[in-house]
């Protein structure tokens, strides 16, 4: 195998790993009324559970930079791949609620291991990172276009754990090609402690940064209606309005289509005509998006609120390079690592604060707050543009009479 092969070889095996990761917890969405049901719980307990596995993906993500560099890329990836594996059958075997909680948060912990140590792979191997990092990131909305609408088939077909059992079927065969073809990688600090190197006193008062702060915030309340709609979007859609689990599995796939195409337009804007003003014309839209979602009716209406709150759901192509902006070459590997477990970590409340609303007061009032939470954070934008437009506009001095 010549070494161009090989790095492409690599590249196809990372984003298919990223790929089954994603699948295995979009998997879940579509099949939430179903669910609940069988374990004759809540909205609110089904979002804690998906919380629980955002949050855990959340927490993973730091730490799984320091694993690779003691153990060796390689090793952290097949255990991110093959864990997911066994989480999805875990969840599809799932004779309880308690077994499906468990199971919820072990997924999320064991995806979380593979984004950062596959960045870290594909830099060490290909020349051209920018692109490889952009080829293997888009493993993601291709988990989002295919895996809810064969989740909504299959779980139509067979029942809900079949469908959840795609997370296994797709994460086993992509673990085993990926052992199958990228080599031992050797571990960068293999003699330093993980916990040694978990000093955290000065990045958390980097955190603190009056326009890291702020732009952490913007990204929490984000984070917050992202998962929130990740975990959600499928059931309200056929608990609100009555749609079919096959028809919201489209919407929602139409929604990650959405995404995956605005990302690259929206980060291209934000370097043209800045980071704040690109992200508030994404948020914008989709505070208009989440209302119509909430108030409207009719798959016309209802597929253009999709696609705009796809939109919104953007907001990290404009926001996240505002980090590396802010930070030192010194400061951004582990700075931005530390930033994105934070953010994500608050978001993770979205799924079961929008699962608990949507028990007490209906789906419409749940998705009108994720419009509200859209419009907070238009304002906190709009606020910080006018403060920097005023910073930078001369005064001009009046002739004295």
């Amino acid at each position: 195998m010549t070494l161009w092969s090989y790095r492409g070889a690599v590249l196809a095996a990372c984003t298919l790993a990223f790929f089954a990761t994603m699948a295995a917890r979009l998997a879940i969405s579509p099949m939430v009324p179903v669910i609940s049901e069988t374990f004759a719980v809540s909205n609110g307990a089904i979002g804690l559970a998906l919380t629980g596995m955002w949050l855990a993906y959340a927490v993973s993500q730091f730490p799984s930079g320091l694993l690779a560099d003691r153990y060796g890329e390689r090793r952290i990836i097949l255990i991110a791949v093959g864990g997911t594996a066994v989480a999805s059958a875990l969840l599809a075997a799932s004779p309880s609620y308690a077994v499906f909680l468990v199971g919820t948060v072990a997924l999320g912990g064991v995806a979380g291991l593979h984004y950062s140590v596959a960045t870290s792979l594909l830099t060490r191997t290909l020349p051209n990172t920018g692109s490889a990092i952009g080829i293997h990131t888009s493993g993601a909305p291709l988990a989002g276009l295919l895996i809810p609408l064969a989740a909504g088939f299959v779980g139509t077909w067979l029942g809900w754990r079949w469908a959840v059992a795609l997370g296994t079927a797709v994460a086993l065969p992509s673990a085993v090609l990926f052992g199958g073809i990228v080599r031992p990688t050797a571990p960068v600090r293999p003699d330093d402690s993980v916990w040694g190197r978990l000093r955290t006193g000065p990045l958390l008062r980097l955190l603190a940064r009056p326009a890291i702060a702020r732009t952490a915030a913007l990204a929490v309340g984000g984070a917050f209606v992202w998962q929130a709609t990740a975990s959600f979007l499928p059931a309200f859609l056929i608990e609100h309005h009555g749609y079919s689990e096959r028809l919201a599995g489209a919407f929602f796939s139409g929604y990650f289509v959405v995404q995956g195409v605005a990302q690259p337009g929206l980060g291209t804007l934000s370097d043209r005509i800045g980071r704040d003003p690109a992200a508030a014309l994404a948020i914008g839209v989709g505070a208009v998006g989440y209302g119509g979602l909430a108030l409207g009716a009719g798959p016309w209406l209802l597929g253009t609120a999709t696609v705009a709150a796809g939109i919104a759901m953007s907001w990290g192509a404009a926001l996240l390079p505002k980090f590396m902006d802010l930070l030192d070459a010194e400061e951004r590997s582990a700075g931005f690592g530390l930033i994105r477990t934070a953010y994500m970590v608050l978001g993770a409340s979205g799924s079961v604060v929008t699962g608990t609303v949507a028990d007490l007061l209906g789906w419409g009032p749940a998705f009108l707050g994720l419009a509200a939470v859209l419009g907070c954070m238009l304002g906190v934008l709009l606020i910080s543009m006018r403060r920097g437009s005023a910073r930078h506009t001369p005064v001009s001095s009046s002739p004295s009479g």
